[in-house]
């Protein structure tokens, strides 16, 4: 087998997200799975020269004290989502992963992820000193395994919103406040993105958090020849959203509402419990509809935290709509799956796309996968159609 040269540095590392990705990732690398779920699997994407699974060697930041295995195990005993068999079979590789993972940071989290963070995490560290451990980590993950680049992936838990209104447009003007940091309002996503841009690395935010949206963040990325995307990975109501959207605009039926009401139990419902962590997630989930219609029907997003789901999210949608001679007319639909394997993939998707575009020379945003993402970076079309026709026209022009 071949020595991998790539790493995946998942911040959030013992999530549900990231545990999920990497059992896939180590039972597809011993091929005990089909690719079932994996965009990068599908034929029009099979000439392209992506890594092979055994190409990459995972690592990565997490702020609470927790086994990869248990974490892995829990969805199966208790979201039974994933079969407990195929666990026992990459626990090994479970356990290897384990001792690559570092103490993140907590900076401007939010309480609720803050309570959970361990005693090895500092608890007020200053942000270019967080930003400093932080590169100094992946950098070692590198050296060490001689690896040729490192994605990073941010699939950790929700922060609350920051106003980018009140961000220096400037890399400039926005280094400065890392030195001081009661004016710093970057949190921890951005401070990840700042880690792993500043080392030439790839940053993916697959979360709603503010990570490398800002100007000034961007602006590093291209000036350190770095990439990145983001945000917030489009797993399942919102995909529902982006693909029946475009249907009411090209029927000329006029939505006059459309409510969306969402539970779960994992960890990432217990952090949006917290009415601040939950403004960034509704925010994120709420505003493509405007951008697909034109036009601003009345919306609802709420999102509850409900524990005996466990990882099984169930979102229940009304769309209330008037068609010919002004008749209102309903459509409902219930999305249920399970949260941590509806994201898992798309990460892995990611990974190899990123890889690809990286060794292509690509730099700066990768405005191609918008398909994945809630809120793409850089990209106004919201049609989930449209930008899997960016992805397709992507990969024709690295084909030819």
């Amino acid at each position: 087998m071949a020595r991998p040269n790539t790493g995946i540095w998942l911040i959030g590392a013992r999530g549900g997200v990231a545990a999920t990705t990497i059992v896939g990732l180590a039972a597809l690398k011993k091929d005990l799975i089909a690719p079932t779920g994996l965009v990068s699997a599908l034929p029009q994407f099979a000439g392209l020269p992506f890594a092979a699974w055994g190409d990459f060697l995972v690592g990565g930041h997490e702020i609470r004290e927790a086994r990869l295995s248990g974490e892995a195990m829990g969805l199966a005993t208790e979201s039974r989502a994933i079969d407990a068999g195929l666990i026992v079979q990459v626990e090994a590789e479970l356990d290897e992963i384990d001792q690559r993972i570092r103490p993140g940071t907590v900076h401007k989290v939010g309480p609720t992820i803050a309570a959970m963070a361990s005693t090895r995490v500092p608890s007020e560290e200053p942000p270019r000193e967080a930003i400093a451990r932080l590169k100094n980590d992946v950098s070692r993950f590198a050296e060490s395994h001689a690896l040729e680049h490192v994605i990073v992936v941010n699939v950790a838990s929700t922060e609350p919103p920051v106003d980018p209104s009140r961000l220096p447009p400037a890399w400039t003007e926005l280094k400065r406040t890392l030195d001081r940091p009661d004016d710093c309002l970057l949190p921890a996503s951005s401070l990840y993105a700042i880690a792993a841009l500043e080392l030439g690395c790839s940053y993916i935010n697959f979360t709603p958090s503010l990570g490398s949206s800002p100007a000034a963040i961007d602006e590093l990325a291209r000036t350190c020849g770095a990439r990145h995307m983001g945000c917030d990975g489009k797993t399942g109501e919102t995909l529902m959203k982006s693909v029946l959207a475009p249907m009411f605009q090209h029927r000329n039926l006029r939505v006059m509402s459309w409510v969306g009401h969402n539970i779960f139990g994992n960890m990432d419902g217990r952090v949006l419990n917290d009415p601040a962590n939950k403004q960034t997630k509704v925010a994120s989930k709420d505003h493509l509809l405007a951008e697909i219609l034109g036009y601003r029907p009345q919306t609802l997003v709420s999102i509850e935290y409900i524990e005996s789901l466990g990882d099984w999210k169930t979102a229940w949608d009304h769309i209330h709509f008037t068609g010919f001679l002004g008749t209102p007319m309903t459509l409902q639909f219930i999305w249920q799956g399970c949260d941590s394997l509806l994201a898992a993939p798309l990460v892995l998707d990611l990974v190899r796309f990123t890889d690809l575009a990286r060794r292509r020379g690509e730099t700066g945003l990768l405005r191609f996968l918008a398909s994945f993402f809630k809120s793409p970076y850089g990209v106004s079309e919201h049609s989930f159609v449209r930008q899997f026709q960016a992805l397709e026209s992507w990969a024709e022009r690295v084909e030819s």
